[in-house]
């Protein structure tokens, strides 16, 4: 239910990295703060095109804080932002679809523990002045979380395909351990090279 974006700079940024009242910022935070609608919707009407089209509109603003970060200048609040707001929406969705019976625990369990746990390795990294920038694969690897997560609530689909949602699900798990495995590896790397060390073998 999103769009993976492509990368870019702005050639005069509007705002430098430590801005905090950005445009870009505003509609993350409106992400954030709307994802606890389309999660009482799943819970409360589950599969119907008004929850859908929440759950779309929201994935979308994605799309749209990219593309104002771009134009007017990424930020450090932005980069932590950002992400928060998708796995509040991704983990909130999925742990709805849980509680209503129509996906199992396990995969939903699997993708939360490598969520916190690279969420929890990156902040520790960044207090050590490393950053490792998100792969392309990392953003396939939410886009599909998100398709899983809508299939599922789109109502002919919920209700006479439901594989397609379960299928779904289960390559965003295999993209998030793939991801995942990815990330730690290449932060060995970028580490040794920011920290001018050699990576241990």
């Amino acid at each position: 239910m999103g769009v993976p974006q492509a990368e870019g700079e702005p050639e005069s940024p509007t705002f430098g990295p430590t801005a905090l009242v950005t445009p870009a910022n505003l509609v993350t935070v409106a992400r954030i703060a709307a994802s606890p609608v389309f999660i009482s919707m799943i819970v409360s009407w589950g599969a119907r095109w008004s929850t859908f089209a929440t759950g779309f509109a929201i994935a979308m603003t994605d799309y749209l804080d990219g593309w104002l970060a771009r134009r007017h200048g990424k930020t450090r609040a932005g980069a932590f932002l950002d992400p928060l707001a998708d796995k509040v929406l991704v983990l909130g969705g999925l742990a709805a679809l849980v509680w209503n019976g129509q996906f199992h625990a396990a995969p939903v369990i699997i993708i939360a523990a490598r969520e916190l746990l690279i969420s929890a390795y990156r902040s520790r990294a960044g207090r050590k002045g490393i950053t490792v920038p998100a792969t392309q694969l990392a953003k396939w690897k939410t886009f599909t979380q998100l398709w899983a997560i809508g299939f599922a609530v789109m109502p002919p689909l919920a209700t006479h395909v439901h594989w397609l949602a379960t299928l779904t699900l289960w390559i965003a798990v295999a993209l998030t351990i793939w991801t995942g495995w990815a990330y730690l590896r290449s932060a060995r790397s970028v580490a040794a090279a920011q920290l001018g060390e050699e990576p241990a073998s």
